[in-house]
């Protein structure tokens, strides 16, 4: 019994890891753009290790061909288009497509 809760408390730290290091690649990025990827790179390590998912609000900020941080403007294209936000990559050409949820009335 013991070792499940091991397992469940690394997880937990896992999840504050990739956060952190979300949180360092938004940070390093304005001076050393590789830097972050590296983060990027080293949270995909963490989350695949320990075998969680990556939380959507990072899964949408880097890459998942070429692995690099992203940002809109500087290495991201952002449009909309028929009810779906389309997402290019500046490095790969990589698009990502997510539709637009619309909010249901009560």
């Amino acid at each position: 019994m013991a070792r499940k809760k091991d397992k469940t408390q690394q997880r937990e730290i896992a999840r504050e890891r990739i956060a952190r290091l979300f949180y360092m690649a938004k940070i390093f990025y304005k001076d050393n753009p590789s830097l972050s990827d590296n983060c990027v790179k080293h949270a995909r390590v963490i989350s695949m290790k320990h075998r969680i998912r990556i939380p959507k609000p990072y899964n949408r900020q880097y890459c998942r061909n070429c692995y690099r941080f992203l940002v809109p403007g500087d290495n991201l294209k952002v449009r909309i288009h028929r009810k779906k936000v389309i997402m290019t990559c500046s490095k790969c050409g990589y698009m990502r497509r997510y539709p637009i949820l619309e909010k249901k009335e009560k």
